[in-house]
Order: structure tokens, then C-alpha cells, then sequence
């Protein structure tokens, strides 16, 4: 039965905006290593309720960006992308796959693939896959 619940899930991975951090504790500037993270986002349901606030770390001093396990179905992720203050975007969640959405500017497709099967920002930026396209 648990195995059941597991595949009606999928999860969720969004490579927000990226900030630096720095763990100055006593405000000294006495040059304690800086790492960068991911900025955190809100997942929406099609309804506009919120879902769940993701805090994009993995842990202290970690520079991956969380996943999240979420039902399967449709959501509305907004976030910090890295030119813009916050964006939209809507995301399917298949059960046993992972979303990513690429809001870091540091993804690009094949050179081959079609244009019509990407997600792009508004400056024409790549940010994933549209659905049915891979």
C-alpha cells in the first residue's frame, strides 16, 4: 500500500534565482567563506491556493536546491528567476518523475532540440520542457 501512495507522487526541483551567503555570525567581515543557494519559491495550486513554501537548501553551507515530493497533477510555481524579481510558471508533476525548472540561467538544451518543446522566460531564456515534448 505504501508503495502505492509513492507512485502517485513525483517530485519537484526548481533552480531558482541564486544568492550569495556568507556565515558572519559576529558581523566582523573577517572573511568567512561565502557559498551561494537557491532563492526559496511558493508552489500553487490551478485554484491559486498555496501548496507548500519550499525552503531551497538542502542544508547549511549546501548549494543544491531542494526537491520536494508533491501528488501528482498541475501546479503554479512562482519564483526568483535570475534576471527577473519573481516568475510564473506552471508545472506538471508525474507520479515517480522529477520536475525541474531552471530559473538559474544555467541550463540550455541540445542545439537539436525543437524550439516549440521549450519553456522559455519572457527574454527568451530556457527554463524546461514543455509537457509530452521529451
Amino acid at each position: 500500500m505504501g508503495s502505492k501512495s509513492q507512485a502517485a507522487t513525483g517530485e519537484l526541483q526548481v533552480l531558482s534565482r541564486v544568492v550569495d551567503q556568507q556565515n558572519d555570525q559576529e558581523q566582523g567581515g573577517d572573511g568567512m567563506p561565502v557559498w551561494f543557494v537557491h532563492t526559496d519559491y511558493n508552489v500553487y495550486d490551478l485554484k491559486g491556493k498555496l501548496v507548500k513554501h519550499v525552503f531551497n537548501t538542502t542544508g547549511h553551507y549546501a548549494e543544491d536546491p531542494s526537491r520536494v515530493s508533491l501528488p501528482a497533477g498541475r501546479y503554479l510555481v512562482k519564483a526568483q528567476a535570475r534576471d527577473y524579481l519573481r516568475v510564473q510558471v506552471p508545472v506538471i508533476i508525474e507520479p515517480g518523475r522529477t520536475t525541474r525548472v531552471h530559473l538559474d540561467d544555467n541550463w540550455k538544451p541540445s542545439a537539436s532540440a525543437s524550439k516549440n518543446a521549450v519553456v522559455t522566460e519572457p527574454d527568451g531564456n530556457p527554463v524546461g520542457w514543455l509537457a509530452n515534448s521529451r
